[in-house]
């Protein structure tokens, strides 16, 4: 008449264990999901009956009840059909009580009475990772991601059944431990010319600061940020598993291979908000934000994408994390990212004010899309242009990612034991302790801020890039001169400037 089973549902990037409450009892025949259930969840009423008249189950012509128990939040996808069939089980007679306390059921259910994978599998089963987990067999590869106690791969409902009442050994199904990998990342010895570019990119990935690169087409934008992955250090075992819990739970394909490599995204100019940031009218899903959390968020030709979503970027590159919050639920996801983003400096994208086809209204325009608090949390702003044909063409390459990779981890190794943190999240009260400046440094910003080309953002952040580019030379003392202008010569203002013709 009642049944308890155990199941996980996904909130976000993390999966949440829940109980699957079936009772079946007198009344009209009818199906009932209660617990705050999406339109998936209640789906399953369609599915789970055919998946049972499928595996030779005669279907209980009384009242069934189901109850998703366990907080308050709304519930969803299809993960929880297989839990809600055991219990019915469980509930007729059918399957003994004992047989099924001991597992937790994570699957959707075919009409034919097949288990297949849902989205999330590797967060789903770390919700319930202590108990025997009885998954799909397509998905036991993702589901060893979340290295559960036991696993147990199974192909249908049928099959299920007959281990459960008639005790029946459980499938032997190969399944192959989790393992690193490292993915191939292009070399920045590809790069010919761009000293100034190269220098930058090498502080972004020192100290985590986020970049605006600004320049014509063909300057080698495109071709800077997608080597910057290879810059950073590779990510540690909890960093890559955080990577893989987000990858399953957007849906994505994921092995039992771990990469080690910092990921790289670089959404197109026309995402969505909720696509950028996460979220969903329904299930709230991670977005390109949080697919990028512990690498690098390319935002190319970000003049293109609208302005409203590059705005939303603001709050989460702040605090590393993003807050979803909707009637039913508020989801926290990661967003810890290194944004990098490359514009053109006007709609024809010419450098020169003698080929720029736009007029100085249009130019300011399509500057003016990027609004001045998303501007400033750039702690790199640099413009490029062309390489000339002699850099092109007979330039000797330059350093390679291994040799610039060694500098960067030797910067991040010093500024973590130095504060606990890398340069670009130090505190703003600490600046004065981890990153002093010389008397004649601090009396030369002090005259940017009078002269109004700093914000008070903007102060501190020519400090963090100043002391990134003091542990690159070597220097664990006061930060000079030198350092704190170079750090500003790396933070040019976008605003096109009145060209006379």
């Amino acid at each position: 008449m009642y049944a308890a089973i155990r199941s996980a549902t996904l909130f976000g990037t993390r999966g949440t264990p829940i109980s699957v409450e079936a009772h079946v009892g007198k009344g009209l025949p009818g199906f009932t999901v209660v617990g705050l259930p999406d339109e998936g969840c209640r789906e399953s009423r369609d599915r789970v009956r055919a998946a049972l008249l499928s595996s030779g189950v005669e279907w209980p012509l009384r009242r069934i009840t189901i109850n998703l128990a366990g907080g308050g939040e709304r519930k969803g996808g299809a993960g929880m059909d297989l839990a809600i069939a055991v219990g019915l089980l469980v509930a007729e007679g059918i399957v003994p009580v004992e047989a099924a306390e001991r597992c937790a059921f994570i699957a959707e259910l075919g009409l034919d009475g097949s288990l297949r994978p849902t989205a999330g599998m590797a967060p789903l089963v770390d919700a319930v990772s202590q108990y025997e987990v009885v998954v799909a067999t397509s998905a036991a590869a993702e589901s060893m991601l979340a290295r559960p106690a036991r696993l147990r791969p199974v192909s249908s409902l049928s099959e299920l059944i007959e281990v459960l009442v008639d005790g029946t050994p459980w499938p032997t199904v190969a399944v192959p431990s989790a393992r690193v990998v490292v993915d191939a990342i292009a070399d920045m010895a590809d790069v010919r010319g761009q000293t100034n570019a190269r220098l930058a990119l090498e502080v972004a990935a020192s100290g985590f600061h986020h970049m605006l690169m600004m320049g014509p087409p063909g300057a080698g934008k495109s071709m800077l940020a997608r080597r910057l992955p290879g810059l950073l250090p590779r990510l540690t075992e909890d960093e890559a598993f955080t990577c893989a819990m987000v990858r399953s739970a957007a849906g994505m394909q994921v092995s039992n291979a771990i990469a080690s490599s910092p990921p790289f995204r670089s959404p197109h100019h026309n995402i969505s908000m909720a696509a950028m940031v996460g979220g969903g009218s329904g299930h709230i899903r991670p977005g390109e934000l949080s697919l990028a959390s512990n690498g690098v968020l390319f935002l190319d030709e970000m003049g293109e994408f609208p302005p409203t979503v590059l705005d939303s970027l603001r709050q989460p590159l702040e605090e590393g994390v993003v807050h979803i919050s909707r009637a039913h639920s508020s989801v926290t996801m990661p967003a810890r990212c290194l944004l990098v983003a490359a514009t053109n400096p006007c709609p024809c994208g010419e450098a020169s004010p003698l080929g720029c086809m736009c007029a100085i209204s249009i130019r300011q325009r399509y500057v003016r899309r990027f609004s001045g608090p998303l501007i400033d949390r750039f702690d790199i702003r640099i413009k490029l242009v062309k390489p000339s044909t002699a850099e092109l063409t007979g330039g000797s390459a330059g350093e390679s990612s291994d040799v610039i990779a060694q500098r960067v981890a030797t910067v991040h190794r010093i500024s973590i034991e130095r504060q606990g943190c890398l340069n670009s999240a130090i505190p703003a009260d600490l600046l004065d302790e981890v990153a002093p400046l010389s008397p004649k440094a601090m009396s030369w910003l002090r005259d940017r801020l009078d002269e109004g080309r700093l914000s008070g953002r903007g102060y501190h952040r020519v400090r963090r890039v100043a002391r990134t580019l003091a542990d690159l030379n070597g220097a664990d003392d006061v930060i000079s001169t030198e350092c704190v202008e170079a750090a500003f010569a790396m933070r040019v203002p976008i605003a096109p400037t009145v060209e006379k013709h």
